[in-house]
């Protein structure tokens, strides 16, 4: 504690729920970003999810904020969830001042949500329902001292570019702009030019300790995809297993035929309420289950501790998401292997992978039985061939009826 009262200030509020947290000793992004915060300079900072950057700009935003000022504090994050978890963890940093923190984001009630804005200091929401609310006149920017850019990349990367930007304009010009992201792209600093004021840059080594993560491949024929995945779950000794697929059918086919299988599992992809969705994260996290199977939704911006494994089912379109998702594993000193399952369609991502710095290795592949597919999702619809496309709104979507085909003697 002796180390962030000196970061803080020995009256900081933060101190009280950082020591309740049993947190002993800062981060590098903490240790790098907080004097610099709290001199109110504007930031640029590099740092993957995990880092502790939320305590990060919680400094600022709680340093900013007084009681019943209107909303002083805003926060954009690219998901849901990843609103949901930061809105948590500011209220529990805020505590000691008793601010209000709301979370706002898509799939749930909007009404609820403005009849909490009237009370709030801090809000945390996705850009699609920011706007929402500002076409309603029904959330006042006026106030706003703080804005925090959270996994900047990830915003423009699912195409909120336009969003943000507009967001941005109606705040004040007399404010302290904070942005993290985990890759300062092209695209991420060219908004910090356009809306930062001097910005201080900062950047900190990843979480993830390389010499600790194990990454390896097993090319296999395509119909021993599934077959050599639930051989490796049930053989190799792992704790939590996260399981990433490209698309929504991809997750559904993959979990549906675990549990039929006997392999316990969650999975989750934006096609669920983002009710759903919550319980589904919340089931992982107590390790009610330890697989889950999930698109790259959750790939960014998730706190998830204890993962041992990860599997790439389907390799991933560009570098900076195959980053993220190997990024869930090795941390904090742990152990942690990526076991990627290739088949001829993934070639391609794979080759784009490793002809930079990124060093896997092949591997024996173990003789497995081609098993019986107990689930088979619906004849493909146009709405599946669109899933991968930016969302413009973070609308909720109904979750997807697959009928079981439980005698099929499909293989694969």
């Amino acid at each position: 504690m002796e180390q962030f009262t000196k970061l803080l200030g020995q009256d900081n509020p933060l101190l009280k729920s950082i020591k309740s947290k049993g947190f002993e000793i800062p981060t590098e992004i903490q240790e790098k970003s907080i004097p610099e915060i709290l001199k109110g300079k504007d930031v640029i900072a590099g740092a993957m999810t995990g880092s502790g950057k939320t305590l990060a700009f919680a400094a600022g935003l709680i340093n900013n904020a007084k009681k019943d000022r209107g909303i002083q504090g805003l926060i954009l994050t690219p998901t849901r969830e990843l609103a949901e978890q930061v809105s948590n963890e500011l209220s529990n940093f805020s505590e000691d001042k008793d601010l209000k923190v709301i979370p706002i984001y898509g799939g749930v009630s909007i009404i609820n949500q403005i009849k909490r804005l009237p009370s709030a200091e801090i809000v945390v929401g996705t850009p699609g329902r920011i706007l929402d609310h500002m076409d309603r006149n029904s959330i006042n920017l006026s106030f706003v001292n703080t804005l925090v850019l959270d996994e900047a990349d990830r915003m423009l990367d699912m195409g909120f570019r336009d969003d943000v930007q507009k967001i941005i304009s109606y705040c004040p010009e007399k404010r302290q702009t904070l942005l993290f992201s985990a890759t300062i792209s092209n695209d991420v600093s060219r908004l910090a030019q356009k809306y930062m004021k001097k910005p201080i840059e900062i950047l900190a080594t990843p979480q993830v300790d390389p010499r600790k993560l194990e990454q390896v491949y097993h090319d296999v024929d395509s119909k021993l995809k599934y077959s050599l995945l639930k051989y490796l779950l049930e053989n190799e000794k792992s704790k939590l297993v996260m399981i990433f697929c490209k698309t929504r059918r991809n997750v559904d086919f993959v979990a549906n035929n675990l549990k039929l299988m006997g392999v316990e599992s969650l999975s989750i992809h934006g096609g669920f309420s983002q009710d759903k969705r919550t319980k589904i994260l919340k089931s992982f996290h107590s390790k009610e289950v330890h697989v889950l199977v999930a698109t790259d939704v959750a790939a960014r911006g998730l706190d998830i501790e204890g993962v041992s494994h990860v599997y790439n089912y389907d390799i991933p379109d560009n570098k900076d998401d195959y980053i993220h998702r190997i990024g869930r594993t090795a941390r904090a000193g742990k152990q942690g292997k990526v076991i990627n399952i290739l088949s001829s369609r993934d070639y391609e991502n794979f080759r784009n992978l490793t002809s930079g710095d990124i060093k896997i290795r092949r591997i024996n592949t173990p003789f497995v039985k081609r098993v019986i597919i107990k689930w088979i999702p619906k004849q493909r619809t146009s709405r599946y061939s669109r899933e991968n496309k930016p969302r413009r709104y973070e609308k909720s979507d109904k979750s997807h009826r697959h009928s079981y085909n439980r005698s099929s003697n499909r293989q694969i």
